[in-house]
């Protein structure tokens, strides 16, 4: 077996709330809440375990996915007046980038972490 991410804790104010919102973008499931996290569950089964926090510090999240996928997300990210930019520092409203031949997009999620979505990696 080669090394894979199996999960990681991402903190927000209201959990359930915060893990619906990237699922939904995202075209994926929450899973079961399990003591104190609400999983969104990937396609590779990697979670992304939600967890309430009174002090969240805003992280950075990529998601690689195929062109299909980003364009379902992307119409929702738009469909849903979700503001994105073409880079990571917001300084591009309202566009995609193209880098490495691909497509990518930034948006906020509900506790400003940055989401991060590409269709090829560097």
């Amino acid at each position: 077996m080669g090394i894979e991410l199996n999960h990681t804790i991402v903190g927000a104010r209201d959990k359930h709330a915060s893990a619906r919102f990237l699922a939904d973008v995202l075209g994926v499931e929450v899973g079961a809440e399990t003591g104190p996290f609400v999983p969104v569950v990937l396609d590779n089964s990697a979670t992304l375990d939600y967890m309430t926090q009174s002090d969240v510090r805003p992280q950075h999240y990529a998601f690689l996915v195929d062109e299909a996928r980003f364009d379902e997300a992307f119409g929702r990210i738009r469909d849903a007046g979700i503001a994105y930019w073409a880079d990571p520092g917001h300084q591009t409203p309202g566009e995609i980038n193209h880098r490495w031949g691909g497509r990518g997009v930034y948006f906020d999620d509900p506790d400003g972490h940055n989401m991060e979505l590409l269709t090829k990696a560097p």
